[in-house]
């Protein structure tokens, strides 16, 4: 039996030098197979899983001598932190290592959003030359709104203040004396005043109860006239419905969305939006930050299983089930 099972992609360095010191079974199309993957973790060690893997309360409970969750990535809206912790389960993230590249996507996409760049690359490869049609906005001058100034938030807001750009941003968990606030010269503000003075906003926030339809009808309705819409965050975090009625009535004059409320989405409404863009959630899809992040979740489960401390635990560092027995 595996000490460890990978339900989702993952190669290189990292991953090889993992396997070299355990038992370990990859199966990238794990996920997609609920009971297979509930009796592969049966007598497992490690379960190591990117954004597509539900780790439910009744998976974990099919593992009992799982130690510890790895989740490559940042968001934990997949995995049962409560019930892990309760089971004496180590939950192991990496919050920082693709937060460049998530950053990165967002600047391309405010441009392509004020600059029509998709659009004006399909028409010309068309055949056409339409010069007047494609008539943008610079974004020097203009105000980015960051909605959640964590570390992906503050990363972009800096990438934006070299555009010459003014950055607002609203997060309940900091205070105007934050010092990475401080660097951006950033104001913070509460939400619907962001929303109302931002020429673009970018969503920067992870998927819990408090922020599931944050950005809905009553939201998109308080925001600039014509304002541009980003987010790369989480799907479950913007009603897409209200999205869809906000970019007809031209309260949003475009959105960039790489994240959705249900991946694979149904192709709907906004995909046939000419001022949408549609990304397939690859902000985080870089061959620096996946490095990055398969490294460190793939060290940090290996401490664990060495009995040592991990690095990135969200709450607890070692398995309490360890300490049991």
């Amino acid at each position: 039996m595996p000490d460890i099972v990978i339900s989702e992609y993952m190669h290189g360095a990292a991953f090889e030098a993992l396997r070299s010191r355990f038992n370990v079974l990859l199966d990238a199309e794990l996920w997609k197979k609920p009971d297979l993957l509930a009796e592969q973790v049966r007598n497992c060690r490690a379960l190591i899983v990117r954004n597509q893997t539900p780790v439910t309360a009744a998976l974990i409970d099919a593992a009992p001598e799982l130690l510890v969750i790895g989740r490559a990535g940042v968001g934990l809206d997949n995995v049962d932190v409560k019930h892990a912790e309760q089971a004496g389960i180590v939950v192991s993230f990496t919050p920082d290592q693709n937060a460049i590249s998530v950053a990165e996507i967002s600047m391309g996409m405010m441009l392509s959003l004020a600059r029509f760049i998709p659009a004006a690359d399909q028409d010309t490869k068309d055949g056409n030359w339409q010069r007047n049609r494609f008539m943008g906005t610079e974004l020097y001058g203009k105000t980015l709104g960051i909605i959640g100034a964590g570390k992906i938030g503050y990363l972009t807001a800096r990438r934006a203040m070299a555009f010459g750009m003014r950055i607002l941003a609203y997060d309940p968990f900091l205070t105007q004396d934050n010092i990475l606030l401080s660097e951006l010269q950033a104001e913070l503000t509460d939400l619907d005043n962001l929303l109302a003075r931002a020429d673009v906003v970018s969503c920067h926030l992870p998927a819990t109860p408090q922020t599931m339809g944050l950005m809905n009808r009553e939201r998109f309705g308080k925001m600039k006239r014509g304002a541009l819409f980003i987010n790369t965050s989480r799907g479950r975090v913007v009603s897409e419905p209200d999205l869809v009625e906000a970019l007809k009535a031209g309260i949003v004059g475009g959105a960039a969305l790489d994240v959705r409320s249900e991946e694979p989405p149904k192709t709907g409404e906004l995909e046939s939006l000419p001022n949408v863009i549609l990304t397939p959630h690859i902000a985080a899809f870089t061959r620096e930050a996946q490095d990055r992040v398969s490294r460190a979740i793939c060290e940090d489960v290996a401490r664990v299983l060495d009995g040592k401390p991990s690095i990135s635990a969200v709450r607890s560092a070692t398995p309490k089930r360890l300490a049991a027995k």
